[in-house]
């Protein structure tokens, strides 16, 4: 399946109207949506006898916040697992930067510059903040100095600074999500999977949480994100996809997909549109 680019196209260049002609201009740096990061292919996924993906075919580029969006079951946290190695494709293919990994064991994935916070906050809890960052870090081997990665993450979310030596298990389930997301950084990914970060948090740390997200995006990380406030997921997404009972029904870019009536009706809440559901 291809991904429209969603970044719109670049004026074309002027034609100077006197001589000398100028000096050509650099050229502009890639738009998100110019290179194909990640791309699924007819991927089927089961669970004993229960199919829960069908076939989907999706594909992330360079550069871009994407998200994937639909109800409980739809199969969202199962394509994360899919591209995470953690639960394998019966078939379909999966490829990073062009190199299949669908049958690659999940320390592997993540060496290949793939981080993943799964859905339910998990943490070590036994552990405290700074160890939980560091087994964050195993992919990198023993030599590797963790400190500027520790020093990232405690930027992005200074309560875990603040925390650094308290076992996870006695934290809030908002610093709970502030350590899964930050132990998935500390493996230095170049595709961050995000699944359902906002779950269960109050409205305040719901925007943190986001706010968060939009940083880390400028600092270079494609984004892959499962996310319940689809509003909100939209809204600082570049493309998004729809899934229903492991079909993928609608995708688009994500301020057309904020539009659809269907996409409103469905997730935002509004009046069910005269064309019916997907």
């Amino acid at each position: 399946m291809t991904q429209t680019d969603q970044s719109a196209d670049q004026p074309a260049d002027q034609v100077a109207a006197a001589t000398p002609a100028p000096v050509p201009a650099p050229a502009p740096a890639p738009a998100p949506g110019d290179k194909p990061l990640l791309e699924l292919d007819d991927i089927h996924v089961f669970y004993g006898n229960i199919e829960a993906l069908k076939g989907l075919s999706m594909v992330v580029h360079s550069g871009e916040i994407v998200t994937l969006i639909g109800s409980n079951g739809a199969g969202k946290s199962t394509t994360l697992r899919a591209i995470s190695g953690t639960h394998k494709p019966r078939s379909g293919t999966i490829r990073l930067s062009g190199r299949p990994i669908h049958h690659m064991p999940a320390h592997e994935v993540v060496k290949l510059g793939i981080g993943h916070s799964p859905e339910g906050r998990r943490v070590f809890s036994r552990m405290s903040v700074f160890e939980n960052l560091q087994m964050g870090a195993f992919s990198h081997g023993p030599r590797h100095r963790i400190d500027d990665d520790v020093t990232r993450v405690f930027d992005l979310f200074p309560r875990l600074k603040e925390r650094r030596s308290q076992k996870a298990g006695t934290m809030s389930g908002g610093e709970k999500q502030m350590l899964a997301i930050g132990r998935a950084l500390m493996a230095r990914p170049t595709i961050l999977l995000l699944d359902e970060p906002s779950m269960g948090l109050s409205p305040i740390l719901v925007d943190r949480i986001f706010e968060t997200v939009e940083r880390i995006h400028r600092d270079g990380v494609t984004v892959l994100l499962v996310e319940q406030n689809a509003r909100l997921a939209l809204g600082i997404s570049d493309y998004g996809y729809v899934l229903e009972r492991g079909t993928l029904v609608v995708e688009g870019p994500a301020a057309e997909l904020a539009r659809d009536p269907r996409v409103q009706a469905a997730y935002f809440g509004g009046p069910t549109p005269s064309l019916g559901r997907f």
